[in-house]
Order: C-alpha cells, then structure tokens, then sequence
C-alpha cells in the first residue's frame, strides 16, 4: 500500500495536522510526517514534492497558514493527488487567507481544498484516494462511515427519547 505524506510550513500546524496522522493510523494507512516550509526551506519543498511519487507516497497532504502557498506549490511539482488543509495561524485573517490562498488555484494545478483546520477529513480522503486500487482498506473505510452512521443513529434515538 502507498503511504500519505503529510506535510507542513512549521511546527505550528502540528497540533491541526495531527488529526490526518491519527485518523490514517485508524484505517492502518502509514504516513510520512514533515516540516516543509514553501518560503523558508524552497529547495527541500522543491526535492520532496519532485521525488515523493518515487519513494512510496500516493497522495501528499500539505497544511498552511497564512500566504499558505505550501499546497499548490507542491502541486504544481508532483503528479501525485495534492489535498490542502488552510490552517488558522497567529498571523491568519481569520483563516481566509489561507482557505482562499489554497482553493484558488489555476487551472492544470489543482489541489483539493477541505474545511479549515480540517485535516482529520484530509485524511478520510487521502485513505478514500488509496482505496480506488487497495480493496482492504475500502473495506475498511467502508467500516468507518458505518460507524459514523451508528453513532448518528444512537443521538437521534436519544434525542427523540428525551423529548416524548
């Protein structure tokens, strides 16, 4: 199976990124973890996104905040699916720059953007894009969605209960 490398401009964005590494742990996925900065370490951003589809990773999840250039200049490197996580920094507007910096790419680059500080779905997708060719782990993120459905089903039973 193809590993998911997560990646990130500082050490700040761990505590976000943190919830795609737990949830590829979940579905037994194996994961790669880094700090790449885009303005900060450009050469090390260019050599890991050049080279990652040589060295076992299959998709590349990048979280940033701020100008969050990360994701897309990774994208426009690799032929790997890229997913954007917009993180909410210190220096952020709130989050927007970020979300707007990552969604708003050109056209032949695309990076797929989910909510912001929302890396735990990043990772739910990154582990649905190795599913495609890895019938265990559909199963096993199959497995996943039902628990989600079981627990909506058990609130709401609860929900109804309370209020009859």
């Amino acid at each position: 199976m193809k590993k998911v490398a997560i990646v990130m401009g500082s050490s700040s964005d761990l505590r976000v990124m943190e919830e795609a590494v737990k949830v590829l742990r979940e579905l037994g996925v194996e994961t790669e973890v880094d700090i790449v900065s885009a303005h900060r370490t450009p050469q090390k951003m260019f050599d890991f996104a050049a080279s990652a589809h040589e060295k076992g990773i299959g998709v590349i999840i990048a979280g940033a905040g701020g100008a969050a250039h990360l994701p897309g200049m990774i994208a426009s490197l690799t032929p790997l699916p890229v997913i954007g996580v917009p993180v909410k920094s210190s220096n952020s507007i709130d989050g927007w720059d970020s979300v707007l910096s990552i969604l708003q790419m050109p056209a032949g680059v695309p990076v797929a953007t989910v909510a912001l500080d929302g890396a735990r779905n990043a990772g739910i997708l990154a582990a649905q894009i190795l599913a495609v060719n890895d019938e265990i782990l559909r199963e096993k993120i199959m497995r996943f969605k039902k628990e989600l459905e079981d627990k909506v089903t058990i609130m709401s039973e609860e929900t109804r209960a309370k209020f009859q």
